[in-house]
């Protein structure tokens, strides 16, 4: 009997844990905080605008979307900031608000029990191509001596778990766009399987400078007006700068602790094309919303919403669209999905955090937002985009989902009604 109750007693340790999310935090175009960010979108305001860059000499003008109404050193000291690249302060600052909103302090609990889980595209690109126009253009040999910590991917990472006091399981993902989502899958399989209780995730990018810029721009992917996503005459996507950080929390630890639960993170959906490096195929984001939905145990016509990756270029739009017709069927065409990317930009890494707090935020509140600068239906895109106004309706499921270049889809599932 007693070796049976042993046995017993680790399941039950073992057995896969519920995952709900129980703070959220932003940096975006549209401001500073979670709360503006959305009033800004119930608002249909648009984060893009004509951005001057200067580097070395040189000068380009592009639509872009940098952070709005930040200041550096309402945030941290002037030591700090020596250490902290763009990228990696926002992580830092919606990582404190995510916090603060699921009511925990540094400190709190067993710190081997919390992780730190980002996603990053570039990471400390601002130091990076500062450096290089110091040694290529201003041909000095010497540089700042925390050029590489400030620049390493992870630096993001350290600083919130230094912060925070968190020694659980911590590490950067690096999946171009779909970091932060594919981070938030991470995070979400570290508590469903009892490697920690709660954890800080979703990811940050700071990619507006002129190298970044040219370099899409010869991609030919850029826009020369705005995002326009899934609207005919889209011409591009628009840089974008920010954060978008959740804390994520066993069900068990939310409930122990009383604390407030957006929803439930039921399932993620991970998978690759497998076809080609720059151009997506409908059957890789397809995979991955079946995928998403099978590990939720979610049937197709329970979701309501969908946050696109909708980045606004012909290729991406039109694939999209025929991934979710392809994986929802007859239900797409009842589905609401928007890209608020119409109205933050597109901030790589960080974006798929951006999205989820938006995403989240549409359900509480019962209200999809909207697609921005839409100017009517495209032969390829003709589902409910929630064209340039808020769409108000009952969200108990939604969807987020990220798709990156190489073929790279992540997918989250979030059901608001947590049964017992």
């Amino acid at each position: 009997m007693r070796a049976n109750g042993a046995s017993k007693a680790r399941h039950e340790r073992n057995a896969p844990h519920r995952v709900v999310i129980t703070g959220i935090g932003s940096v975006s175009s549209l401001g500073v905080g979670a709360r503006l960010m959305w009033s800004k979108m119930m608002a249909s305001v648009c984060g893009i605008r004509p951005t001057r860059v200067t580097s070395g000499g040189l000068e380009a003008i592009f639509p872009a979307a940098q952070v709005a109404d930040y200041d550096p050193l309402e945030h941290f000291t002037a030591d700090e900031l020596v250490w902290r690249d763009p990228y990696a302060q926002y992580a830092v600052v919606a990582a404190r608000e995510a916090m603060a909103d699921a009511g925990l302090k540094a400190g709190y609990g067993d710190p081997s029990e919390l992780a730190v889980i980002l996603g990053s595209g570039g990471g400390g690109e601002h130091a990076r191509e500062d450096a290089a126009v110091r040694l290529f253009v201003d041909r000095k040999l010497r540089l700042n001596p925390v050029l590489v910590p400030k620049t390493n991917l992870q630096a993001s990472v350290g600083f919130i778990s230094i912060e925070f006091g968190a020694t659980g399981p911590s590490f950067i993902v690096s999946t171009g766009c779909a970091a932060a989502t594919h981070a938030v899958a991470q995070a979400f399989l570290v508590v469903r399987h009892g490697l920690a209780k709660r954890a800080i995730t979703g990811g940050s990018e700071a990619p507006v400078m002129i190298s970044v810029l040219q370099a899409f721009q010869a991609a030919q992917v850029l826009s020369t007006t705005t995002c326009r996503p899934f609207s005919r005459d889209r011409d591009g996507m628009t840089l974008a700068e920010g954060a978008g950080v959740v804390v994520l929390e066993s069900l068990e630890s939310a409930r122990e602790r009383g604390a407030h639960i957006y929803a439930e993170l039921a399932g993620v959906g991970m998978s690759a094309d497998a076809k080609n490096s720059v151009h997506p195929a409908e059957r890789g984001p397809a995979q991955a919303l079946r995928i998403a939905l099978d590990s939720a145990r979610i049937r197709p016509e329970e979701v309501a919403y969908i946050n696109a990756h909708g980045t606004g270029t012909k290729i991406n739009d039109r694939v999209e669209t025929a991934a979710v017709k392809m994986a929802f069927g007859d239900h797409a065409r009842k589905l609401a999905i928007s890209s608020t990317k119409s109205m933050h930009g597109h901030a790589f890494g960080g974006v798929g955090g951006i999205e989820l707090v938006a995403t989240l935020l549409a359900m509480e509140n019962d209200v999809a937002p909207p697609t921005i600068n839409y100017l009517g239906e495209d032969d390829d895109c003709d589902l409910d985009y929630v064209p340039n106004e808020p769409q108000p309706r009952p969200i108990g499921t939604a969807i987020s989902q990220s798709f990156a270049f190489g073929g790279l889809n992540a997918v989250v599932v979030l059901k608001r009604d947590i049964e017992l």
